[in-house]
């Protein structure tokens, strides 16, 4: 009776052991493990694992709503795979680096830098954010980048905003990257802060062109702001 209770076992286990057990490698088959992660995961693990080795990096609360938005865009067909991911975190101030571009293939920093909030947004930080004409102050969310063009401030990069009611005024509005004489170290020596724009997300005119080159025409730009309504309405994150 014991014997066919332990062949009755084996039998019934059998399956389940061998969608779990590669035959040749005598372990887990990581393939069927790898299926149970789901992209937004595994990106984010990357991302996580690397970012770790350099001094300045964003906070992984933002980069996991950073890596959610761009695992939706990518679904949708909005961003090709492998595209860079940009982050901004307007929470910190002026003064401290607060943009990364982050190669989403290995999960490798390519760029980190000062970049200047809109000037009714904040002094040294930027506390308030909109989506109005006029108003000289930033937009929060996510963003494709656009195409580039020789503007008033030289070589520009128009953004295109993703989310209704916060940032989709962004071309109308003429939000673009650009770079500022205003947006570098010694002009935070002097005041305490970065110079401030009319909404536009400005960088250091010695590294602005290299990181325009780096992102444009389609790629996803996250800019997180501390906005309590942002967070609970978008549908990105």
């Amino acid at each position: 009776m014991i014997r066919i209770l332990i062949l009755f076992a084996l039998f019934t286990l059998s399956p389940v052991l061998s969608a779990n057990v590669h035959p040749t490698n005598n372990g887990v088959d990581k393939g069927y493990l790898t299926a149970k992660i789901s992209p937004k995961e595994l990106l984010s693990k990357k991302i996580l694992g690397k970012i770790k080795q350099y001094a300045n990096h964003p906070d992984p609360k933002i980069i996991r709503l950073a890596v959610s938005g761009y695992a939706k865009l990518l679904k949708n067909g909005k961003i090709e795979a492998g595209s860079p991911l940009s982050i901004i975190d307007f929470s910190l101030p002026s003064s401290a680096e607060r943009l990364w571009i982050i190669d989403t293939n290995n999960g490798d920093l390519l760029h980190q830098s000062l970049v200047s909030h809109g000037r009714n947004s904040g002094n040294l930080l930027a506390r308030e954010f909109s989506n109005t004409n006029s108003s000289f102050m930033s937009s929060i969310g996510f963003y494709l980048t656009g195409e580039t063009y020789q503007g008033k401030h030289g070589y520009s990069l128009r953004l295109d905003g993703l989310e209704k009611g916060f940032n989709d005024n962004a071309r109308e509005r003429a939000i673009v990257i650009h770079g500022a004489e205003y947006a570098n170290r010694d002009f935070v020596a002097n005041t305490g802060r970065l110079g401030r724009s009319l909404g536009c997300p400005a960088l250091p005119m010695d590294s602005y062109k290299e990181i325009i080159d780096t992102i444009k025409e389609g790629s996803c730009l996250f800019i997180y702001g501390q906005d309590d309504s942002y967070l609970k309405q978008s549908r990105l994150i």
